[in-house]
This record gives structure tokens, sequence and C-alpha cells, in this order.
């Protein structure tokens, strides 16, 4: 906006002094040759009260040297031959003679052309009746005299105008530029989870009306997340009710690896509740995945979550194999968002499989990336684009919908996706591609997926 501003204000001005300087230039110039000719039509007319008096050389020619022109040699009388006399000549001629016939013939002054400038023909009649001319010589730089310095006055006055345009008009730009650049960068600012985001109101009335716009929408942005806060805090809160009984009840189970797995489930329980009432009664926006400083060990997580879930995979009678994780594995994930991912992926499995259903993960580590391959035995999915969506597995029996979301959003954070695919166990395979270097994955990376894969199913199939 301020470039566009002060282009616009420049195209103007340079408009403007070239529309008035041109044409004043020209005048300029008119005005000196005027001038020039003005000046020696007073000095011919000094010549004739003498001619009209008399016409002897020696009178005349002390007449041409009392003028300015005639001292400088630029001045000469030209009278015809009458009465019996010869012409007389004083001074010298630059004019050609034709050009003293047709001024003598048409008793007018005339400009004729001649040598280095032009000479003014003023004719005078003589008492004899003859007509004399006096000439007057005028040099092209008398014409042009004072017309440089005053066209470079002008330029100079044009070139300060248009200097002094672009500068308020840059002011200007700066004016209407900070305003907008406090309001970007607020919007900026609340995009990254500052919700203290605030735009002062001023500038121009369009961007004041912005600001207040901004402001206003900013309050009810942290309005409604503290409402989402409350609502999560309450019903989780809900929660704690039937999740004590739940305990109360398990402790009744007696031994056994069932009950112990119930209680431990019960617990574990408990404490997601709790996370979520305390995560949900914090005013301060949570450290999201991807961010500096925060990450685990994966290898580590899914050794851990897979022996959760080995244990009932084991009731259910389902194979399960786990590769990759037997040296650690750093993604900058945290710990809570991974085991989420983890959880509702392989909880995905044990809802939509029957019983029996094999499952595997495995993990491919590489320089810029870490793969997670989630896959079963099972159906598939008939609509993996849909499955993706949030919320598109509500209308099915037991499912919310959000637990691909919740991995999605994951890998996303990371500068990774998910994918969804054909296993080589004959179901789902999801693959996880979590960017360690928190960058868009080009194309070449996703070449690199592709071959990840196939060594995968190469492997398995051997």
């Amino acid at each position: 906006m301020r470039w566009a501003l002060v282009k616009v204000c420049l195209a103007v001005t340079v408009m403007v002094v070239v529309a008035f300087a041109i044409p004043l230039g020209l005048v300029i110039k008119e005005m000196a040759s005027d001038r020039a000719f003005s000046n020696a039509e007073r000095q011919a007319a000094a010549i004739g009260p003498t001619l009209s008096i008399t016409t002897d050389r020696k009178q005349l020619e002390r007449a041409v040297a009392s003028t300015q022109a005639g001292a400088d040699g630029r001045m000469a009388v030209h009278i015809p031959a009458s009465d019996g006399q010869e012409p007389i000549e004083v001074g010298r001629r630059r004019a050609a003679q034709a050009d003293l016939d047709k001024t003598r013939k048409v008793a007018s002054p005339s400009i004729a052309q001649a040598p280095g400038g032009s000479a003014l023909l003023q004719p005078t009649a003589l008492g004899s009746g003859a007509i004399a001319i006096v000439e007057v010589f005028v040099p092209e730089g008398e014409v042009s005299n004072g017309v440089a310095t005053a066209w470079l006055v002008l330029a100079g006055v044009g070139v300060a105008l248009i200097i002094g345009s672009v500068a308020v008009a840059d002011r200007l730009g700066v004016r209407l530029i900070q305003p907008a650049k406090r309001l970007a960068g607020a919007a900026r600012a609340l995009g990254d989870g500052k919700l203290n985001a605030r735009v002062p109101e001023d500038g121009p009335t369009e961007l004041k009306q912005a600001a207040v716009a901004f402001n206003s929408m900013a309050d009810q942005v942290v309005q409604l997340l503290a409402n989402e806060r409350e609502l999560a805090a309450d019903l989780s809160h809900r929660l704690r009710t039937p999740l004590t009984v739940l305990r109360l009840n398990t402790a009744s189970l007696g031994d056994g690896p069932a009950a112990d797995q119930t209680r431990a489930a019960v617990e574990q329980l408990e404490a997601e509740v709790d996370t979520i009432i305390r995560t949900a009664r914090e005013a301060k926006p949570q450290q999201v995945s991807g961010s500096p400083g925060v990450g685990c060990d994966a290898a580590e997580v899914i050794r851990e979550r897979m022996d959760f879930w080995s244990a009932l995979a084991e009731d259910e009678a389902r194979k399960v194999r786990v590769a990759g994780v037997d040296h650690p594995v750093r993604v900058p994930v945290a710990r809570p968002d991974l085991i989420a991912a983890l959880d509702a992926l392989l909880g995905n499995v044990f809802r939509h499989t029957p019983e029996g259903t094999a499952f595997a993960v495995d993990v491919h580590s590489a320089e810029d990336a870490v793969i997670v391959l989630v896959s079963d035995a099972g159906a598939g999915i008939l609509d993996p684009e849909a499955a993706l969506a949030r919320g598109s597995g509500s209308d099915q029996a037991g499912s919310t919908g959000l637990g691909l979301d919740i991995v999605r959003q994951m890998a996303e954070a990371t500068g990774g996706d998910v994918r969804i695919g054909h296993s080589v166990l004959g179901g789902t395979e999801i693959r996880i591609w979590i960017q360690l270097d928190a960058r868009v994955p080009s194309a070449g990376r996703r070449r690199h997926r592709g071959a990840v894969r196939r060594r995968k199913k190469t492997s398995a199939s051997a």
C-alpha cells in the first residue's frame, strides 16, 4: 500500500509538472525572442530622426555609432539611389538583398535570416520619398539569452515538486501502513495462540473500524474458548462419580490377570479425566505438538502402549507384531499426544475388527522423518478419504469419528500427514508420517514414502 501510494503520487506529480513545464518553457523562449527583437526595434527607431533630417554618410555614421548595436557593429543603414545620388551603405550588411527589396516594397518591418542569427529590417521614409532600411543584427545567443537558465530553474522546481510529493506520499503511506501492520501482527499473534493480542484503535477511519472489529472478535474468541474449557471441565467432572463406583467395584474382583488389567484401566481412565479437568481449567494455551522443546521417544511410547494392548489382544486371541522399536526414535511430538494417537488407532482395531484379527505396529526412521505403520487383517476401510474427515464416523455404531482426526492433527502439526491404504495383512494400513524438521513434505519425500511401503510389503511377504 505504501509503495502503491508513492507510485500514484509520483505519476500524478510528473504529469502535472510536464503539463505545465513544457508550455511554460516554450513561453519563456518566446518571451526571450520578443525581448531581443523589441530591443532591436528600439535601436532601429533611434536612427529614424537622423534619416528624416539628413542622408549624409558622416552624419549617419556618427548616429549609428551612438547606438549600442552600432557600437557593436550590428547595425547598418541602406539608402537607395535617388535624384542622381548613389546608394549609401553605412555599416556591415548581413541580410540578403532580396530581403531588403521585399521589406522596401511592403514598407513594414520584417525579420530575415542571417548567418549566425537574424536581422531586423526597419523601413524609414526619407524626405525624397525613398525608403531607407535600418538593419539591426540580432545574434542567436541574444535571442536565447536567459532561456537555458530559466529552463534549469523550471526543471529544478519540477524535480523539487516531484521529490516533495513522493516524500509526502511516503509519510502518508507510513501513517496508513503502521496501523495495518499492527493489525496484521495482532492477527498472527492471535493465530499463534496469544489470546491477549489486541490492536490500538487509531489511524484512518477504515483501519480504526477494522481494529475495533478485530478486538471485538478476539474478545469473543477468548470468551468462546473459556466457555469450551468450562464445558470440557464440567463434562469431565461428571465422569468422576461413575469412575468412583467403577473403581470400588473393581476392588472386589479379587486377584487375577483380568482383574489387574481392569483396575489398571480404571486408574488410567481416572488419571486421564483428572488431566482433562486440570487442562481445561488452565487459562494459558497448551503447547502444541511440533513446537520447539516438545518431543518424546516414540519407540518407548509404542512399547509401553503395546504392552497394555497386547494383554487385551491375548484375551481376544489376536496375533500382535511390533517392529522397529528396539532403539530410541525421537519425534517432535508431545508424549500425551502420541499416546492419544496410538490409543485411538489401536482402539479402532479392537472396536471395528472381530476377535482373532491380527494387527501390527511398525516403525521406520529416516534422517528427516519417522513413519509409524498400524496395520490389521480386518475387512479394511471402504472410503479412506471420508474416514479422515473429522466426525465422518459419527454415524457408525460406537464411533465418534474423531480418532483418525486426532492422529491427523498430531502428524500435520509436525509437517507430516496420515494416509490410509491396504496392509499386507489383508486389511487396513494407516501410515503416520512424522516430519522431524517440521517442514511440509516435498515431492521427493513422497516418493521416499512409497519406497518405504514397498520395502515393508516385500519383507512381510518374504
